[in-house]
């Protein structure tokens, strides 16, 4: 088995399309008002709009939307850049929040944190060597 792609219950799914474009340089698949794909790699990053997706599983499971101004759920993206630094101040230009600057890990890969316009974290590393 492998992972296909991870999807983000978003309030919009445009303006997080607009914002993963500027911010992290990816580009856009699929796109409509309910549903965008955005190419990652080797994965895709999709996001699903939180009326939709509520609609969809109806009382069968709640879940707690990501926002900016709550903490964040526990789960973070990760993108591959060789340059951490330049990746992170190019996300916090384009409106990400900081939550960690860039910083070498004792096991030797550059790490650093933002979060973006729904509060979900996301991560910019080096090549992991594990």
């Amino acid at each position: 088995m492998q992972l296909g792609y991870t999807v983000l219950f978003v309030p919009a799914v445009q303006p997080a399309v607009d914002f993963y474009e500027q911010a992290f340089g990816l580009q856009r698949g699929l796109v409509t008002p309910e549903f965008a794909t955005l190419r990652t790699g080797q994965t895709t990053l999709a996001f699903g709009a939180e009326s939709n997706e509520r609609r969809e599983l109806g009382d069968a499971l709640a879940f707690r939307p990501n926002r900016p101004d709550a903490d964040p759920a526990g789960i973070q993206i990760s993108f591959i850049a060789d340059d951490v630094e330049a990746a992170f101040a190019h996300a916090v230009a384009a409106g990400a929040k900081p939550v960690v600057t860039p910083q070498l890990m004792p096991w030797g890969q550059w790490v650093s944190r933002v979060r973006d316009l729904n509060g979900v974290l996301v991560s910019s590393v080096t090549a992991p060597r594990f």
